[in-house]
């Protein structure tokens, strides 16, 4: 099992709209926290520090198996 890290900047409006960014996809948490440090004091990101986000995934996995739908 091999997993990967997908780094994301996020950020939350007033409202229910959302900013979203994929920064990147890293081989290790450690490399996405690399590029947290990288990118944290760049244009756009310097005021939102707190909004990087690390999520983790295997390789070769469905991550949708049951489907999706609208519920009213």
């Amino acid at each position: 099992m091999q997993k990967v890290y997908f780094l994301y900047h996020i950020r939350y409006e007033d409202t229910d709209d959302e900013d979203v960014k994929l920064i990147g996809i890293y081989s290790s948490y450690k490399q996405a926290e690399l590029a947290i440090e990288r990118l944290k004091n760049k244009p756009g990101f310097i005021d939102f520090p707190d909004d990087f986000q690390i999520f983790d995934s295997v390789l070769n996995r469905d991550g949708w198996c049951e489907g999706f739908g609208f519920e009213f």
